[in-house]
């Protein structure tokens, strides 16, 4: 069942038009936008004459066919002439959403010759003789690679580096926004495992660490794995371990809302790939006992002939009694649904047959594992991946705090300790006395959220920067 969309910011369109000075069709405007379901969030009027008017309508949409349909009824008001459509989305990506800065003055000849030679020449030199150097006195201390192969962009697939390029600078000015850090994208022509892990290698030396995105497994996990190795700055993968932390962090508070425990409680995981095999790790390694995975075939299990590597992980660490059936099979009684997967898998049915007081985390963005509303008819506990609901798993809670952290405390690699304290400090954010059904997560605005995060990474790298992560 698909999930009603409502008209968003996303499809915002702005129309420039012009109408007569006298009559109705001013008044006509938001009435013509609205009964086309639309909704006018602004009208203002750019020119004005004796006999006509410019204006601005700017509108929220659904899609770009409501788009065209709010133009169509707009253009059917009498003397309406249409004169430019601009889709407010694409205006903000054009020519790029981040740009580089000199951080220091170059106004005179003095200037310029300490900035660049000969006065740099005595700072490159001191670095040749301390490679260590080159956090104090370098970019390095503060920026990261946003690293992408364009093989698992958003819920849009493989769609090439070029066309992840606006994620990835999105990404950018996230981490600048929420933790003051300068990451740049770099999105490579290849998907070929051995030429990403050797492209990310010798560019590293320029970054205080990697942030791996949108690449599709399993290849994301041999190349994490592969450049952990590698490298002497952290590696971070966010569709794994970004999606991890926020699920630990909220599942913490929703078993709070209603009274149970993560070791004692029943688990059904929907989805293997890269998000589904992090968040289950980390379960695990918080404490949970009881899972069953299962991915489109249905529950992974010991005796299925189809494990790869990272199935075959999945199959000797959950699923003790050997479950073989489908989904719906797996969340009958399950106390707990977390779905990294696929949209409209389950109904408002297969809920109604989990425990009493279920939580449900239908991850898949934009349409959800299952209808939110007809989740929440039977379940205590609901959170999507979308912003037009309560409970939204964003990473943005969690990536910008856990490098924020990992370069302060100029940390080589990230380990599973640290995983489990962002988390941790995640949930912390959110207050008894604001804890409840509708709010296990906070909000990616919130002001203490990449505070917390990176001081609780900023501590546990203290004392751990050089242990691994648990490998599989």
């Amino acid at each position: 069942m698909a999930v009603a969309t409502v008209p968003s910011v996303s499809y915002s369109i702005t129309v420039r038009l012009e109408v007569p000075a006298g009559g109705k069709a001013v008044s006509q405007l938001t009435h013509a936008v609205e009964s086309a379901g639309g909704v006018v969030t602004a009208l203002d009027v750019t020119t004005a004459g004796h006999e006509t008017l410019r204006i601005d309508v700017t509108c929220a949409a659904r899609d770009t066919d409501h788009a065209q349909a709010i133009v169509d009824k707009l253009e059917g008001v009498e003397g309406v002439v249409i004169h430019k459509v601009s889709d407010r989305t694409f205006l903000m990506h054009l020519g790029g959403k981040i740009e580089m800065k000199s951080k220091v003055p170059l106004r005179n000849r003095d200037e310029l010759s300490m900035a660049y030679t000969p006065g740099v020449a005595r700072v490159s030199m001191a670095i040749a003789r301390n490679p260590e150097d080159a956090r104090r006195l370098t970019i390095k201390r503060n920026t990261v690679a946003v690293v992408t192969d364009g093989s698992a962009v958003l819920g849009l697939g493989n769609i090439g580096p070029a066309a992840a390029l606006p994620v990835m600078e999105g990404k950018a000015a996230l981490f600048k926004r929420f933790a003051d850090i300068d990451a740049w994208p770099i999105c490579l022509d290849t998907q070929d495992v051995d030429e990403i892990v050797r492209t990310v290698q010798i560019i590293a030396p320029g970054f205080g660490g990697i942030n791996l995105e949108d690449i599709s497994a399993p290849r994301c996990f041999e190349v994490e794995r592969r450049l952990r190795d590698l490298l002497d700055i952290p590696v971070f993968h966010d569709d794994q371990h970004g999606t991890a932390i926020c699920v630990l962090a909220a599942l913490t508070n929703a078993l709070r809302v209603v009274g149970k425990d993560l070791g004692e409680v029943r688990i059904a995981l929907a989805g293997a790939g890269a998000a589904g095999t992090a968040v289950l790790r980390l379960l695990l390694a918080a404490g949970a006992r009881n899972v069953i995975v299962c991915d489109y075939l249905g529950a992974v299990h010991r005796g299925r002939d189809d494990l790869d590597e990272s199935l075959r992980w999945i199959a000797d660490h959950t699923n003790t009694e050997g479950y073989s059936g489908d989904l719906r099979g797996a969340v009958k009684d399950a106390d707990v649904f977390v779905g990294v997967s696929a949209p409209g898998i389950l109904n408002g049915d297969d809920i109604a047959t989990m425990a009493k007081d279920a939580v449900v985390f239908a991850l898949a963005n934009p349409e959800p594992e299952v209808s939110p509303d007809a989740a929440r008819e039977h379940a205590a506990v609901v959170a999507t991946g979308r912003s037009d609901y309560p409970n939204q798993i964003n990473n943005v809670l969690a990536f910008p705090g856990v490098f924020r952290g990992l370069l302060d405390a100029q940390a080589t690699i990230v380990s599973q300790e640290m995983l489990l304290a962002a988390a941790k400090a995640l949930a912390a954010v959110v207050t008894a006395e604001e804890l409840g059904p509708n709010y296990i997560v906070p909000s990616v605005f919130h002001p203490d959220v990449s505070a917390a995060v990176a001081a609780a990474v900023r501590e546990s790298a203290g004392g751990r920067a050089r242990t691994g992560m648990t490998e599989a």
